[in-house]
């Protein structure tokens, strides 16, 4: 489904990635941890093709991402960033119908069935009371919501979240995690999801890309990754791990 081969990247003289090489398969619900500073966003957005690699290739379903148009890779891809951002003052429910901009073509007028997708993905994402606020005039959490709203408006197989839940009250980030993992196992969608709660990513998440040095130091299920030695060595604390659940003293 999705293929990253020997890819490294850097901002001058600073390395972010160093010589990543992954095979995400189909369907899977991957957390993407690692400590501050070890590449996590930018992973994303090389794969996102926000951002150009110093070296290799990210391939999507067999075909390289750069031979995608941008209609094509937002009908493959959605992404939902750290920081909500929006350009101009949209209203919420205007926001996640942009979703759609990808099914339109040049001068043609969203459908009936786009603003019914609309409706359900703020109905998901517990937002449809906020479809004519303005983006100024909503909180960080809120904004969040609707930015992953418009993400599943797209209706992409494959969708990449960074820190989706950094903004949200806990009764929210257990909201979002079981959507997340509804959508995952219902409609079977490829997601990658940067999150730093250890027990939220294991509690939700089936599968783990461990980052430490700007490289991948484990891929696989998360609950036989997400160990006391990893921890230590990626995070740098002591934490006692038993019965899927890991405690910090």
């Amino acid at each position: 489904m999705l293929s990253l081969h020997d890819i490294s990247c850097a901002f001058g003289k600073k390395e972010i990635l160093h010589d990543i090489n992954l095979e995400i398969e189909e369907g899977s619900f991957y957390a993407i941890m690692g400590a501050n500073g070890c590449g996590k966003t930018t992973l994303l957005r090389c794969i996102a093709n926000l951002i150009k690699p110093s070296h290799g290739t990210v391939t999507i379903q067999g075909r390289n991402v750069n031979d995608y148009s941008a209609r094509e890779l937002a009908q493959t891809l959605s992404f939902v960033r750290q920081q909500p951002q929006t350009d101009f003052e949209f209203s919420a429910f205007e926001t996640v119908l942009m979703g759609r901009n990808p099914y339109q073509h040049r001068l043609q007028n969203e459908s009936q069935a786009d603003w019914d997708i609309v409706e359900q993905c703020m109905k998901q994402t517990n937002t449809w009371h906020l479809r004519f606020a303005l983006s100024s005039q909503m909180s960080g959490g809120e904004l969040q919501r609707v930015m992953l709203a418009r993400a599943l408006a797209q209706q992409t197989p494959v969708m990449l979240l960074d820190e989706p839940i950094s903004n949200l009250d806990i009764a929210h980030q257990l909201e979002i995690m079981e959507l997340l993992r509804d959508i995952n196992r219902t409609q079977h969608k490829t997601i990658l999801v940067v999150i730093h709660d250890l027990n939220l990513a294991l509690h939700y998440c089936s599968q783990l890309l461990l980052l430490d040095n700007h490289s991948v130091c484990y891929q696989g299920p998360i609950a036989q990754g997400l160990t006391k030695e990893n921890i230590l060595k990626v995070f740098h604390v002591n934490a006692d791990v038993s019965d899927n659940q890991i405690y910090i003293p």
